[in-house]
Order: structure tokens, then C-alpha cells, then sequence
């Protein structure tokens, strides 16, 4: 089974499209952990500070979509950082499946700063742009 992130078959997009269509570059890109186990795949990506409803995720034929913008809401603007690790702002992280699973099938869950996405494997997946609802678990 081949993957890669498109930011990495499996693919992952650093890119953003902006409200005036032109495409930017996002500030950063989640940590994401993909594995298989009996019967499909898990993509777990590392959130912390983010609200469910400030996520969004978007499917397209083999494509999964995450985004969303962390704020950054906590320090002062004029502090000094001495040492700066936590992203914030706006990612998007494009995660390109292999074939053999259906993503239209797929179940989010966002719990403790991660979320957890469950794709089943494919019975007769068809190519579409749909929507995946995030479940406060």
C-alpha cells in the first residue's frame, strides 16, 4: 500500500484558497499520524487549542480535506519569544488515499485536541465531493 502526504499517496497540501480564489500558502500543517488497521484507515491529527466547529472537512473522489484556524488569543502583542513552537493561524492539510477505501463511509471524532477520522475499506466507493461531520466524542 502505497502513500504519501499532497502537503504528503498518501498526499498533504500546504496550500489555501483564499476568499478572492487565488491560492496562498497556509502557516502550517498539523501533525498527522495515518495507519491502517482490520477493516480500514485512521488518520489522527494533533489540534490542541482548536474548537470542533472551527474545523472543516471536505472529501473529493480520494482526497480528504482538513482545515480550520487555530487563534491566537493568549499572549500579549508586544511579548518577545524566546523560543516559539506552537503553530497558529490557518493549515490545511489534503491527505490522497490509495484505492480500496471509501472515504465517503468515513466517521470524525474530536476529542481532547485530536481528531480522529475512521475510513472504512470500499465496498463500491464513487467518486464525489461531500462533507464530513465532526462528532464531539
Amino acid at each position: 500500500m502505497a502513500m504519501c502526504k499532497v502537503s504528503s499517496t498518501l498526499h498533504f497540501s500546504k496550500r489555501l484558497q483564499t476568499s478572492s480564489s487565488r491560492e496562498t500558502e497556509a502557516h502550517w500543517v498539523p501533525n498527522t499520524d495515518v495507519y491502517a488497521m482490520e477493516g480500514g484507515l485512521v488518520i489522527k491529527v494533533e489540534l490542541a487549542g482548536m474548537r470542533r466547529e472551527d474545523l472543516e472537512l471536505t472529501i473529493e473522489e480520494n482526497r480528504l480535506k482538513i482545515s480550520g484556524q487555530r487563534p491566537d488569543g493568549c499572549r500579549s502583542p508586544k511579548c518577545k519569544f524566546l523560543v516559539m513552537e506552537i503553530n497558529y493561524g490557518a493549515f490545511e492539510n489534503v491527505i490522497e488515499l490509495p484505492p480500496g477505501y471509501d472515504l465517503s463511509q468515513a466517521r470524525a471524532a474530536y476529542q481532547n485536541g485530536f481528531l480522529r477520522i475512521d475510513v472504512p475499506m470500499a465496498s463500491d466507493a464513487t467518486a464525489k465531493k461531500l462533507s464530513v461531520t465532526i462528532s464531539g466524542a
